[in-house]
């Protein structure tokens, strides 16, 4: 089973950076799509940024392109969020999921693991 755990979240200032990184099981993680999601109180869980196997194809979310990067060290098994510009309603739990398909995808429904989520709070 693949087991991902995130870290890295917090509070920051607005207009602040942080990085999250999702640590990941298992000898196969380099032929894994990675994604990140949020979600806040009381709203569905939403799509943020995505990244194949390889790195070699990228998806943001409107509302964070610009201001967030996905990226992957394969030889670590580690997915990273780099979290520029910070806004308010960034504010969310921040979760890594994987498809061990290695696609990538921008519906929840696509990945198979995930895991436990990071808290991320941006102040005003």
């Amino acid at each position: 089973q693949v087991q991902l755990v995130e870290s890295g979240g917090g509070l920051v200032q607005a207009g602040g950076s942080l990085r999250l990184s999702c640590a990941a099981s298992g000898r196969t993680f380099s032929s894994y799509g990675m994604g990140w999601f949020r979600q806040a109180p009381g709203k569905e869980r939403e799509f943020v940024a995505a990244i194949n196997w390889s790195g070699g194809s990228t998806y943001y979310a409107d509302s964070v392109k610009g201001r967030f990067t996905i990226s992957r060290d394969n030889l670590k098994n580690t997915v990273y969020l780099q979290m520029n510009s910070l806004k308010p309603e960034d504010t969310a739990v921040y979760y890594c999921a994987a498809d061990i398909r290695g696609r990538l995808s921008l519906v929840k429904d696509g990945y198979g693991y995930w895991g436990q989520g990071t808290q991320v709070t941006v102040s005003s």
